[in-house]
Formats: structure tokens, C-alpha cells, sequence
């Protein structure tokens, strides 16, 4: 049975009670606050006198200072939204070390058992637009800021353990199939079935997304991945490599395509809803955090490429070894301050931890940076909620748009200086980001072993009749080509979604074993 969605001051979440506390937040602050905080005032801090506070009429607008502050300020509050990954919800806690690998990984943040480091997460749809739904069927981010005693430490990782593309060379390609047309202004699923017959490595990660894994229930029960197989080091200068999974300790839940229909009618911010209820009523959600663990004679010997973030790192040859867990305890007090400015990059790295040789990592190493200077400016690690607050900050850089802060105060600007300006520290056993041979991308075997077993019979049904809402609006030319490709992956697919388009099943499909119009 569907669930409703209550937009009131009850809600059921995990078969218990609890409180809508997102929709009552103003009135717990006039609760709290019990009457006006002050007295009002403009940017500058000079007070506001009531009269301008409160009418206009008949009196010069250009010396109504609270009219003029407003006013100018309100046409300047938007900032560059996201290209991708526009909306988000995102919460506050810690990362807890659960068991040790100071064997491999020096990095501080994992020195010993028992270790607390506050994080910042932020959960996002893919190709969602601010103010979108937040039950589409797509991929969804998955990032952590790990504030560090080394400095920050970011995983921009996703709900899927796979990415769609091997070469950077596609990113502006497939963002844009993902995107409105640049002529009607919709969304078109012939760019999108053009790109993904065009480069077949996608399907891989389109068949989780058409799957019943493309709409998470809510946040607290999506997994995350960090996709990358990161290179890490020990105080002994020796390297290993990993790959990060989260698992979220409430389950991993999932919304069939009717029901996800019906929430996002009720209440489009589903998943941002109740996460911040679960928080705000004392239920904070975690994750369990482990690594896939691979020596070099294991890259050398794997017999494909490890460090392809589209393939999945096999469970039965690389096992899961626990590390750790971390906690969202706390909601942000402000979004735009806290969640919209929040900015995470793949180059924040600390010591231990050298990123990851695939082309993929060195290019979101370069254009997460500018996205972020792009939409916050270059000084956005100032904004307090980038700021790494276990460590202090010694850079060389000055000057630029705000926040500059105290802007290094009097320390010298440049390097190298003989005036007592901050130094590098020298590490004499830290090794060299390793470099890889990358060959031509082809998953169609992991594509199958989803399909084949990984999938119920159940799945597989609801994998097809979503694939059909997708590809049966495309060209025909479009649609052979996806047959072709889906009979590789594997014969009875292809078969199946061949069926489907020849009986015109755009519009008449099964869906959760029922049939629709």
C-alpha cells in the first residue's frame, strides 16, 4: 500500500510517531526566543526607526535606508546554482574510528580506535534542479567533508559504487544530455539515449538508476560509495589501495516508481523532510564505514583496470574490511550558510592519502575547484563552513572577494621568504601518486552479472518497464540501437525491452506488478 506523506505536526517514520519538527521550525524559535531578539537593524548595524520600516508612501525612497538595503540586497541573493547536483539536503556529526588501519593509512583521522572527527555531509539528486523533487529516479550524491586535524579531508562520492564514464573527456557531454534542451527547454530523452548508445560503458550505471535502486527512501537509507580507488600510504612509506563504502545501519530502502509518484505530489522534499525530522527529534541516522583493500600485487594481477570507475571492485576477491562509522547528529542552522556554500573537492587531501591515479579523479581534481571559485569565489575555504577549524590555517594566499577574514593579518605574502613566513613540512618516505595505463572501457560482463544475478526475477520485471517509460519516448533509431547494446549485456534483456517498444509500452506497462495506463 502507498504511503501518505503527512504535511502536518505528525508523521510516521520507522513504523513509529514522531514530530514534523521541519514544519514547526519558526514556531520552536518563537517558543525559544520568547519575544523580539533586538532591534532591528541595516547591514551597516545602524538601527532601523519603524516609520521606514513600515511604509514609504510619500516620503523620498532614497533616504528610507532599511527600503535601499533590502531592496538592492534581495536582487543579489542568488548565487550560481549547481550545474549538477543543485539540490540538497545535508547534516552535521562525526566520524568515529571503529577498528584500525594505521597498517596501511597514516592519515590522522584514522590513528587509532575510539577517534572522533566531525563531518559535514551533503545528499543530492544528479541532474534535480533547485527546487525539484527530491523522489526523480537518477543518481545521488554522496559527499563527506571530514574536518581533520590535518586539514579537511572530502569523498565526493555517490549512491552508486560505479560511476557513468572512464574518460573525462565525456563530462560536459553527459551533463548536458541530462540537461534541458537548449531549443524547447525540456528534457529530452533522445539526448539521453543518444549518449548512452553512443558510449556503452553508461548502461552499467543506468541499469542501477532504472532499477530499484534509482530512488532511494529518504537519505537514511542510501548507501554511499566513493567510487575512486584511492592510494594510500603508512608511516612507512608503503602504499595501498581502497575503495569507500557506507552503508547506513537503518537498511538500505528503496521507492518503487508509483509510489515515488504519489510522495512527490504530496510533498516534493520528501527525503530532505525526514532527515532533518529524524535529527531534530533525537533519531540520528548513521553508517557503517568500510574499505575495499588492495595491494599493488593485486592491482598488477587483478586482470582489469581497478582504478575504472565503472566497474565495481568485486566483493568476493577484494572483501570488506571495517573501519569505522559516522553519525548525523545535528541540522544546519542555516542552509544557504551551511548546505548551499558547503564545497567539497577530491584535491582536499591530507597526508596518508594521495587521491586516486584515474583520469577521472585528476579531472574532478581541476573542475571541482573551479566550480567552487566559480559560484563562491577564490577565497570559498574562508566561508566557515569550508574553514578547517581543527587545524590553522597558514596559506600564502591574500586579497580577492570576501570572506578574506583577517586576510593572514602581517604575515609575509609570497614564498620563498627569509622573514619567517610559514614552511613546508618535508615527509622523506612519502611516495609518488602511481601511474596507470588506462585501456578502452568495456562492462557489458559486469552489466550482465547485475542483470543476471544480482536481480531478482521481481527486478528485472520493474528494471524493464522503467527502462520502457524512458527509451519508448526516443527515436526509433535511438531504440535500436539500445536493443542491440541490452542484447549484449545479455540476450533475454534485450529481448524483453525489443518486446516492450514494438508493443508500444510507453504508455501501457507493469509497474510493481500492476498495470497502468
Amino acid at each position: 500500500m502507498l504511503r501518505v506523506v503527512a504535511l502536518a505536526v505528525l508523521v510516521v517514520v520507522e513504523g513509529e510517531v514522531q514530530r514534523d519538527l521541519a514544519s514547526q521550525q519558526i514556531i520552536t524559535f518563537k517558543e525559544k526566543t520568547g519575544r523580539p531578539i533586538g532591534v532591528m537593524t541595516a547591514s551597516s548595524g545602524a538601527p532601523i526607526e519603524y516609520k521606514d520600516a513600515t511604509v514609504t508612501l510619500n516620503n523620498p525612497l532614497l533616504f528610507n535606508e532599511y527600503f535601499m538595503d533590502s531592496l538592492t540586497h534581495l536582487v543579489r541573493e542568488r548565487i550560481p546554482e549547481r550545474l549538477v547536483h543543485a539540490k540538497a539536503a545535508g547534516a552535521f556529526g562525526y566520524f568515529e574510528v571503529t577498528h584500525d588501519i594505521t597498517d596501511i593509512c597514516k592519515a590522522k583521522l584514522f590513528s587509532k580506535v575510539g577517534k572522533k572527527t566531525p563531518v559535514a555531509v551533503r545528499f543530492s539528486p544528479v541532474v534535480v534542479e533547485r527546487g525539484g523533487i527530491d523522489t526523480s529516479r537518477d543518481a545521488r550524491g554522496f559527499a563527506i567533508k571530514f574536518y581533520t586535524e590535518d586539514g579537511n579531508f572530502d569523498i565526493a562520492g555517490f549512491n552508486t559504487p560505479i560511476y557513468v564514464y572512464k574518460d573525462p573527456l565525456l563530462f560536459t557531454a553527459f551533463v548536458r544530455t541530462q540537461k534541458r534542451n537548449p531549443a524547447t527547454n525540456l528534457m529530452d530523452v533522445n539526448m539521453l539515449w543518444d549518449y548512452l548508445t553512443l558510449r556503452p560503458e553508461g548502461l552499467y550505471m543506468f541499469l542501477l538508476v532504472f532499477g530499484d535502486r534509482g530512488i532511494p527512501d529518504g537519505y537514511r537509507h542510501m548507501p554511499g560509495f566513493g567510487i575512486h580507488t584511492y592510494q594510500v600510504v603508512n608511516e612507512h612509506g608503503e602504499s595501498t589501495f581502497i575503495r569507500f563504502h557506507f552503508i547506513p545501519d537503518a537498511g538500505i530502502k528503496n521507492l518503487r516508481s508509483e509510489e515515488a509518484r504519489q510522495i512527490a505530489a504530496q510533498d516534493p522534499d520528501y527525503a530532505t523532510r525526514d532527515l532533518y525530522n529524524a535529527i531534530a527529534n533525537g533519531n540520528p541516522p548513521s553508517w557503517t564505514v568500510s574499505i575495499q583493500v588492495l595491494t599493488l600485487h593485486d592491482v598488477k594481477n587483478a586482470g582489469f583496470d581497478v582504478f575504472d570507475v565503472t566497474k565495481a571492485l568485486p566483493l568476493e576477491h577484494y572483501p570488506l574490511r571495517p573501519l569505522g562509522r559516522f553519525v548525523l547528529n545535528k541540522n544546519p542552522i542555516n542552509y544557504f550558510a551551511e548546505i548551499e556554500q558547503l564545497a567539497f573537492s577530491p584535491s582536499t587531501l591530507v597526508p596518508g592519502i594521495l587521491g586516486a591515479p584515474d583520469k577521472v579523479f585528476e579531472a574532478r581534481r581541476m573542475a571541482y575547484r573551479d566550480a567552487q571559485y566559480y559560484r563562491l569565489g577564490a577565497n570559498f575555504n574562508r566561508i566557515p563552513v569550508n574553514c578547517p577549524i581543527q587545524t590553522k590555517v597558514l596559506a600564502y594566499n591574500r586579497d580577492g572577494k570576501p570572506p578574506v577574514k583577517d586576510n593572514d593579518r602581517d604575515i609575509p605574502n609570497y614564498f620563498p621568504n627569509t622573514f619567517n613566513g610559514p614552511q613546508p613540512y618535508k615527509d622523506v618516505k612519502r611516495p609518488q601518486l602511481i601511474e596507470i595505463y588506462q585501456d578502452q572501457p568495456n562492462n557489458f560482463d559486469q552489466a550482465r552479472e547485475l542483470y543476471t544475478e544480482e536481480m531478482t526475477k521481481d527486478e528485472r520485471n520493474r528494471l524493464v518497464a522503467n527502462i520502457l517509460f524512458s527509451l519508448g519516448g526516443a527515436a526509433q533509431n535511438l531504440q535500436d540501437r539500445a536493443v542491440k547494446l541490452f542484447t549484449i549485456i545479455h540476450p533475454d534483456l534485450g529481448s524483453r525491452i525489443r518486446q516492450g517498444l514494438l508493443a508500444n509500452r510507453t504508455r501501457n506497462y507493469y509497474d510493481d506488478d500492476h498495470y497502468y495506463l
